[in-house]
């Protein structure tokens, strides 16, 4: 079973102990690829220089609304610098993670809004796929994005918004990412939804370290829960797992224009 791993923090502290042991036991279990990506100015170069070090990583870098605070005025600069230096590199595959979060109250929506489209006009201008944190933010994502119409869309990273939202981000050339969260019994919203997305618009993800699985409750996430992660939510769609991998890894290979 072939599969890629969409979302992950592979640079985050969590790992320093045993990344290399993660990443081979992944390996071992099938996942290809992992997309690292980056959530603030100071771990990018971390970041790249764990991905151009190990085979089947890559980078996308940008601004997380989270860490709204951090973020300087010429940390755009600086992301536009990189994205420069390093396009055409085949390590780098996307802009994010970046978006909006209406989940925490304290992070101003207008300069959320403001870093949104700078990095939205970043994709667009180098012709990257945009990964995107969206949370409680729905309606205002999809009308900026009906905005920019990015020549080559990209993914609402753990996705769990509904069909009609699905249909919205669909139209607009983005992916649905599934991980964690719809392993959950209880999230009997989101498992109804995932169980009628349209196959050709999922990508599968871990956002490793965060968002366990329910078959690996309250711990570290990681990539080698993937084919985990893909078994549960194949069987909520009635399809065998090496279906949804293939799948799955389909997309995410047309999406970042891989072979």
């Amino acid at each position: 079973m072939r599969l890629i791993d969409t979302h992950t923090h592979l640079d985050f502290p969590d790992f320093d102990a045993d990344r290399d042991a993660v990443l081979a036991r992944s390996r071992a279990l099938g996942v290809q690829r992992m997309v690292v990506l980056g959530v603030y100015q100071a771990n990018w170069q971390r970041l790249w220089h764990l991905v151009e070090a190990n085979e089947g990583l890559y980078a996308a870098f940008g601004l997380h609304p989270v860490y709204l605070d951090e973020h300087q005025p010429q940390h755009l600069d600086e992301l536009r610098d990189w994205l420069s230096r390093l396009a055409g590199q085949p390590k780098l595959c996307a802009v994010g993670e970046f978006g909006l979060d209406y989940y925490l109250e304290n992070l101003d929506r207008q300069r959320q809004q403001a870093v949104f489209e700078a990095q939205l006009e970043l994709a667009a201008e180098f012709e990257l796929p945009a990964l995107l944190h969206v949370r409680r933010a729905h309606a205002a994502t999809i009308a900026t994005l009906k905005r920019f119409r990015l020549k080559r869309g990209g993914i609402i990273h753990a996705f769990a918004g509904s069909q009609e939202e699905a249909r919205e981000y669909i139209k607009l050339g983005f992916r649905l990412g599934l991980g964690g969260a719809a392993t959950w019994p209880q999230a009997n919203r989101l498992r109804q939804v995932v169980a009628g997305l349209p196959l050709d618009a999922i990508v599968l993800e871990t956002d490793a370290p965060d968002m366990a699985p329910a078959m690996h409750p309250y711990q570290r996430n990681s990539p080698e829960y993937l084919a985990d992660i893909c078994t549960e939510l194949a069987a909520l769609r009635g399809i065998t797992a090496e279906a949804l991998a293939t799948a799955s890894s389909r997309n995410a290979d047309e999406l970042f224009g891989w072979g």
